[in-house]
């Protein structure tokens, strides 16, 4: 009979964890435990994320200034340092260049030569003001020119007439008497029912300066230094 093998015992496996090590996890590398506050997620470019409503905020900012900035107000501010140049008239904070002054001293002329009213001096003052600082451009939106920015494709005349402005201020005139009621209607809108602007309210934003301007034109009462 043969005998049977004799059975040997296998030393135990041994752990490959070192001894005293806890089967806790170990922290990922560059994290931090979290506390009690979020902080505050931050765009790839670390400037801080804003909602819609901040980008809206952002935006009515921006266009504010764009407005602002496309149209200065010309002549110092109230309280300013007191003017040195240019020409001025009582109760105006406006102070006009000669060149404006020439030009506003002529379109004055040709409303006194019709025997038009102040008020018709008063609404092309503000219109020339809105359209081209009372300066006669050689320039403008699409083929517009001159103190009025008047368009000779849409009938005002042609290019060497709107750019005199004996010719421009009448043409001005010639249009603001067929209007009804020019005389005692919405400063800003009878300016507008001639000019058929894209801003039809912002001739108003000079209607002070011009119903100062134009008594003083026909009176002389204007002070240039």
């Amino acid at each position: 009979m043969a005998s049977s093998p004799v059975a040997t015992r296998r030393p135990p496996a041994r752990s490959s964890r070192p001894a005293g090590r806890t089967g806790a996890k170990r922290p990922r590398s560059g994290t931090r435990p979290r506390s009690g506050t979020r902080r505050r997620r931050r765009s790839r470019s670390g400037l801080p994320r804003l909602g819609p409503a901040g980008w809206l905020l952002v935006a009515v900012g921006v266009l504010v200034v764009l407005a602002w900035s496309w149209h200065p107000p010309t002549g110092p501010a109230p309280g300013a340092a007191a003017w040195t140049s240019g020409c001025r008239v009582p109760g105006s904070d406006t102070t006009l260049t000669q060149e404006q002054y020439g030009n506003a001293s002529t379109i004055a002329r040709v409303a006194h030569d019709r025997q038009l009213p102040d008020r018709a001096v008063a609404l092309a003052l503000a219109t020339a003001m809105q359209e081209s600082r009372l300066r006669n451009l050689d320039y403008g939106d699409r083929d517009s020119l001159g103190l009025f920015q008047q368009r000779p494709s849409q009938g005002w005349g042609s290019p060497a007439q709107v750019q005199d402005p004996v010719y421009a201020a009448g043409k001005f005139y010639d249009h603001l008497v067929r209007i009804p009621d020019w005389q005692t209607g919405d400063f800003t809108l009878t300016a507008d029912a001639v000019q058929r602007s894209a801003f039809p309210l912002a001739y108003g934003r000079w209607s002070t300066f011009a119903e100062r301007w134009a008594p003083a034109l026909r009176s002389g009462d204007v002070d240039c230094a």
